[in-house]
């Protein structure tokens, strides 16, 4: 194949070292580079001879866009300018950005012009009347890459946070539609990698480069994945471009290689050797390919495509890669788009003979004209030939395959670290807990990884040198673990180093079997844990002695946690009628050799997720999942009984209550009865760099929606305001002080109820919650016999119910003898056996002169005392 390539092109130093870019006039007659010094060059195509040269320009260019008689140029000062390809010459300022411009795209008419810089807000600027500017806004983060669709109705952002945005453009007014997450890689605005999208020419689908180092392809009416380009580049990838017709990609990656891929195939079809390419471009009609690099080099490379796969540029327009036509699904009336390369031929069709014996031969071939009974006279495609007979065969025979294809897929739950994130550019958060965090950054050849401790006085921070890659870790006060999964010949491994060390040798590591991937592992005071991707579980103990492998029933694994003994490994169960697996949970004690719970229930919503395993500082198991809501594990040590009980609904927190926050919560450990967490701002699902603050939020078990915010200004709008929103009220309120003051009293008045009802609210709160301790703490008791502490504790966990009891007790006597009924129950509910608690709420009861419940109180009480009250 190389032996009919061209020779290969000499380099030709355009511009200084720095980025460099490139792009062809639609006509393809000149060739526009700029680069980081003052000059533009346009070398003409079949010439040569040196460029033109345009030095009236500013420095460190990033960014070119040309069409039929302009070229606009970006530039990191913030300036954006326009300059015509006939006088090569400047024209004029389109915009100027307060932070550096990172590309700019031209719509296909050459009318307005879409600028992405280090700022927040996109704008898109009329190149003929600057006054025109168009803002988008709704993205979360600045933009690296914009692009237009080939109609210019679509324009699509590739922002830092790894989210493509997409905009329609045919209103006045720019609207998101749509967000495309879980494809492209949050990368910095600086990096050389690329996310940029790039349209195919029929409009119907783009190809962007993932964090994979593969090329995917998203369909434009339903943006979801089509085809994939996989495979071809051991880097990532730099820059992509369609050949004019859609018929093949080229594409450039950090490996040195460019490759040529087939559209109908994703198949490679030729490679090239080319280090630090940056940024490529077909011409529009010739067999030449041009792309630049960051030495500041330009290359022009004429009959770049062998004689083999040179043809393919002239085929008409080529269809993009689909799995599945976003289009026929919308409409059953739409015919079947044309296959990539190949045209459909309407076949024939004939009468199908009769057999000997058959019904219609007896009948004298009655229903041989019958074929054509349908007719299709209103083009709703309803009849395509034979389509009609295979499924009225499939409705005579029972039709099983059809009906097959209904039924909902399988959907598993992914395997996760708990405390980790995904990769955000090149840094990544390993582990993140009270106790410190672990995060590494991606050098290309190696990985340093740093581990930083809350606690300098017992703890030092350090890092290293990762030349195993590891992707995952775990700390705790007295050691930390990472792993790294297999790579080529090299098996997955797991590296061991404790805080500290008698010994000479202060850590270790274990090779997995080869081929067998890490997907959750945990570390406890005595044990690690690892689940893998071969359905296996396997335990050691701190210093690499196997201990315990086994393969368990729910498959494949999810994650696993661990406390002390105790190992909590989560699995994918059995599938719901929605399709998608329920996850089942084992704890069992590793040393002691006993399950607790085995293959249970995991409490999850339909159709959401769970975020994060864990246990708490007293050793109880708790589950974060997609809803938000935060729970424990009741009665786990005993078989059977197993309860999950919610602590916390971040959902109905106050701070959320006025509905202008939106905020979601990144768990991180249950400690001292609080929720640890990291407040995510701004729609993003991880924490990103420099390392966000902890956040801690108190128990509160969901019982009612949560509070509103109070709002005391509606009912002073009565007076005429010239504003709603409270602007101009100061004359107003001083035409009638007294009025006003009226007003004010009747507010205090109907603040009183709410008091009231939000103290009854706090003190049930309370109940609830020293009841799960209470209950925690019991368990904790029978399960070990229990030390004087636990039991301190758990009589004064009893004791501080019975006294919120006495506060409830106190406020229904308050409100009226009505009321006895409920505040007998609270009595009953005290679990005080030697009759103090049962005298006290006698005298609440005289207190309020509430006699009848008083007498009823002291009834329960000698009851009590007698031990004639055994069901309590």
């Amino acid at each position: 194949m190389d032996s009919t390539l061209a020779p290969r092109p000499r380099p030709r130093p355009a511009h200084t070292q720095g980025t460099t870019r490139c792009a062809y006039t639609p006509d393809g007659g000149r060739l526009v580079t700029v680069g980081s010094n003052n000059t533009i060059r346009i070398y003409t195509t079949g010439s040569d001879g040196e460029p033109t040269n345009i030095d009236d320009c500013q420095e460190q260019n990033i960014a070119v866009a040309t069409s039929k008689s302009d070229f606009v140029v970006g530039s990191e000062d913030g300036t954006v300018s326009l300059f015509s390809l006939a006088s090569a010459s400047f024209e004029r300022f389109l915009l100027r950005t307060s932070l550096p411009v990172r590309d700019v795209a031209l719509a296909e008419s050459g009318k307005w012009c879409a600028v992405t810089s280090d700022e927040l807000t996109v704008k898109i600027v009329n190149t003929q009347d600057i006054s025109q500017v168009l803002h988008l806004r709704e993205h979360g983060r600045p933009a690296r890459h914009v692009s237009f669709d080939p109609k210019a109705s679509v324009v699509t952002l590739s922002g830092t946070d790894g989210i493509i945005y997409v905009y329609s453009l045919t209103a006045d007014e720019p609207e998101l539609i749509r967000k495309v997450d879980g494809v492209i890689g949050a990368l910095d605005s600086d990096s050389i990698a690329s996310s940029k999208v790039a349209w195919h020419p029929d409009g119907r689908a783009f190809a962007v480069p993932t964090p994979t180092r593969d090329i995917q392809i998203i369909s434009k009416n339903d943006w979801e994945k089509q085809r994939c380009f996989e495979n071809g580049h051991l880097g990532d990838v730099t820059a992509l471009a369609w050949s004019p017709n859609g018929a093949m990609l080229a594409s450039a990656g950090k490996d040195g290689k460019i490759l040529i891929w087939e559209t109908k195939t994703q198949n490679v079809l030729q490679r090239y050797d080319y280090s630090n390419v940056i940024d490529l471009c077909w011409h529009p009609k010739k067999n030449i390919l041009s792309f630049t690099t960051t030495d500041g080099e330009v290359y022009i490379y004429p009959d770049f495509l062998s004689e083999q796969f040179a043809p393919l540029l002239k085929m008409s327009l080529q269809p993009a890669p689909f799995i599945h036509d976003p289009l026929g699904e919308i409409s059953g009336n739409r015919q079947p788009p044309i296959s990539n390369g190949q045209k459909v031929q309407d076949l024939p069709t004939r009468q199908r003979r009769m057999s000997l014996g058959s019904l219609d031969s007896f009948l004298g071939g009655g229903n041989a004209d019958d074929d054509d009974f349908v007719v299709d006279d209103d083009n709703a495609g309803y009849a395509p030939g034979l389509l009609k007979r295979g499924r009225e065969d499939d409705q005579i025979y029972g039709g099983g395959a059809n009906k097959r294809r209904h039924l909902p897929e399988t959907t598993y739950h992914e395997s996760f670290q708990p405390g980790s994130t995904p990769w955000q550019g090149n840094r990544k958060y390993l582990c993140l807990n009270l106790i410190g965090f672990v995060w590494t950054i991606d050098q290309d050849s190696h990985y340093t990884v740093t581990v930083e401790f809350y606690d300098h006085e017992f703890q030092r921070d350090f890092h290293f040198t990762d030349t195993f890659h590891y992707d995952k870790a775990c700390l705790n006060e007295r050691g930390s673990l990472f792993s790294c999964p297999p790579r080529d010949d090299q098996p997955a491994t797991l590296y061991y180093r404790p805080h500290e060390s008698w010994t000479q040798r202060i850590d270790w590591r274990i090779e997995l079997p080869r081929g067998e991937a890490i997907t959750a592992m945990s570390l406890s005071d005595s044990f690690i844990t690892v689940t893998t991707d071969a359905n296996y579980v396997r335990v050691y103990t701190l210093f690499g002695m196997p201990y315990r492998v086994y393969r368990p029933k729910s498959t494949p694994m999810v994650t696993c946690a661990s406390y002390r003994d105790y190992v909590m490994t989560v699995g994918n169960g059995p599938v719901g009628p929605d399709g998608a697996t329920r996850l089942l949970y084992t704890i069992e004690n590793v040393k002691r050799d006993e399950i607790c719970q085995n293959e249970d229930t995991l409490a999850l919503p339909p159709g959401h997720t769970l975020k994060s395993v864990f246990f708490s500082d007293n050793g109880d198991p708790c589950i974060y999942d997609s809803t938000g809501t935060l729970l424990t594990l009741l009665h786990w040590r005993q078989p059977s009984r197993a309860c999950w009980v919610p602590l916390l609904d971040t959902k109905l927190l106050p701070r959320l209550a006025s509905g202008r926050k939106h905020e979601t919560y990144f768990p991180i450990a249950v400690a001292d009865h609080k929720f640890h967490c990291i407040i995510l701002k701004g729609g993003d699902k991880y924490p990103y760099f420099p390392r966000p603050l902890l956040s801690e939020f108190d128990f509160s078990i969901p019982l009612s929606s949560g509070p509103k915010e109070k709002e005391p200004k509606p009912k002073k709008k009565k007076k005429k305001q010239p504003r709603a929103d409270g602007e101009d009220l100061g004359s107003e309120l001083n035409e009638d002080e007294a009025s006003d003051e009226d007003m004010d009293d009747d507010n205090d008045d109907d603040d009183e109820q709410p008091e009231e009802g939000s103290e009854t609210k706090k003190l049930e709160q309370t109940f609830l919650l020293k009841g799960v301790q209470a209950a925690q703490v019991r368990d904790l008791i029978d399960a070990t016999a229990g030390n004087h502490t636990q039991r301190s504790l758990l009589s004064r966990l009893e004791l501080e119910i019975d006294k919120t009891l006495l506060q409830l007790l106190a406020v229904e006597c308050r409100e009226g003898e009505e009321r006895g009924m409920r505040a007998l129950e609270m009595v009953e509910l005290m679990r005080d056996r030697t009759g103090r608690m049962m005298e006290a709420a006698g005298k609440v009861a005289e207190r309020y002169g509430r006699t009848i419940l008083g007498e009823k109180i002291r009834e329960v009480g000698e009851k009590r005392v007698s031990g004639e009250d055994d069901d309590f």
